[in-house]
């Protein structure tokens, strides 16, 4: 069984290089957004929206020029992703859709047992989609409540998540973050749609689905985080026979870091990649900003490990008890992260607002990296589609961001 040695430094630049987060950057356009989301599997949805939802913010780190309507057609336009359960709500190829079948089984057999008033109307729902087209909830006059998967509901809404569940319904396009729901077989190909698991028993999709979890990130370990959220069955039990499975498969390899401790993962496919790093000179850092949800940080103790960097995304944490703010965001640059910043949007005119900036402790500034963070701020600006940023005056003189507010295009409102 190979195993590896490598130092921190090198270990982060293999997974920046795998996550498209190091540079020469070669995700442009639509394809790229393909080329990105085939070799990590999934990206994870949220709907809250401050400067972009989770998945765009995720993209625009990484896809040159990327701007949302990319991603919109190729979910709703030209069908190429689809909205499903991966890693919670994720969006991921649509050829990857037998791979979960036994998930549409399962919620199949669940409704069956749970949940007789949803069932009981589903053929007339059928016949309002026949005879309409596509339909949300509100389009349907089902108001009776529910109890449902996360609470009580209106039996309509609960009808097209059960049908969505079990595959029948596809999400047609989303008006906001509510869902239009459309017949499978209208948008996914019959041989995708008819296709059987390709997963014959329960190790088989064990080991597949550990082996794209860690193709979603590029390093993991085996310890329990949420990013092994969306694996049905995989306690740490089932999850360290998987892995010593996959290691005898030679599907995978072990890699030691120097630094820390446990052992971690990389999919062996995924060596010509690790050896072209660690052949390459380091290139001229760039900075990025990162979704809080980001592939790269859904291990966050594994990123404090690896990055020295602490980021708990704050949502849900109670005013008192923050030690930031609502939504805030990782800045990275070269292969640390350097700050986090709290955004917002105008909502009149669409002006992104700079609220408040940290510096992580012992970052040294310089002239070469206020270059490359006010450019990372020009394009972040740019994919936003607003004219113009407003820094709080408190933000700008607690954090000296005068050499951001002399380079980019500042509302002096």
């Amino acid at each position: 069984m190979d195993t590896l040695t490598l130092t921190k430094a090198h270990a982060r630049h293999f997974i920046l290089d795998h996550q498209g987060l190091r540079p020469p950057y070669e995700l442009e356009g639509k394809c790229g957004v393909l080329h990105y989301i085939h070799r990590v599997g999934c990206i994870q949805f949220d709907p809250l929206n401050i400067v972009g939802r989770n998945p765009e913010l995720v993209l625009q780190a990484r896809v040159s020029e990327f701007q949302p309507r990319m991603l919109q057609e190729l979910l709703y336009k030209d069908r190429k992703l689809i909205d499903g359960y991966d890693k919670m709500m994720s969006i991921y190829c649509v050829e990857d859709w037998p791979y979960f079948r036994r998930r549409r089984d399962s919620a199949r057999r669940r409704l069956g047992k749970r949940f007789e008033a949803v069932s009981s109307i589903l053929p007339q729902i059928r016949k309002e989609i026949e005879e309409r087209g596509p339909l949300s909830s509100l389009d349907l006059t089902y108001d009776q409540k529910v109890d449902w998967s996360w609470g009580s509901t209106r039996l309509a809404r609960a009808a097209l998540e059960s049908m969505y569940f079990l595959g029948e319904l596809v999400i047609h396009h989303k008006i906001n973050t509510r869902k239009v729901y459309d017949f499978a077989k209208r948008h996914i190909p019959e041989e995708l749609l008819s296709a059987s698991d390709p997963n014959k028993t329960e190790e088989q999709y064990q080991d597949w689905h550990v082996l794209r979890r860690i193709g979603s990130v590029g390093l993991l370990w085996r310890a329990a985080s949420n990013v092994w959220h969306g694996i049905h069955g995989t306690r740490s039990k089932e999850r360290n026979a998987t892995l010593s499975r996959l290691l005898r498969q030679g599907k995978i390899m072990e890699i030691r870091v120097e630094g820390i401790k446990p052992p971690l993962y990389m999919r062996s496919e995924d060596k010509p990649r690790l050896k072209q790093v660690l052949g390459s000179d380091d290139p001229l850092p760039r900075a990025a900003v990162l979704a809080p949800l980001d592939n790269l940080l859904w291990d966050r103790r594994f990123i404090t490990e690896l990055f020295d960097f602490d980021y708990r995304w704050e949502v849900y944490t109670p005013v008192a008890k923050r030690r930031y703010g609502y939504y805030v965001l990782p800045v990275l640059y070269g292969d640390r992260f350097v700050a986090r910043f709290e955004p917002g949007r105008d909502k009149t005119n669409g002006t992104f607002i700079l609220k408040n900036w940290w510096w992580e402790p012992e970052v040294t500034q310089s002239e070469r990296m206020h270059f490359e963070l006010s450019n990372c701020f020009k394009r972040f600006i740019r994919y936003l589609s607003a004219d113009v940023l407003r820094i709080e005056s408190t933000t700008a003189d607690q954090a000296n961001l005068s050499w951001l507010s002399s380079s980019v295009n500042l509302d002096s409102s």
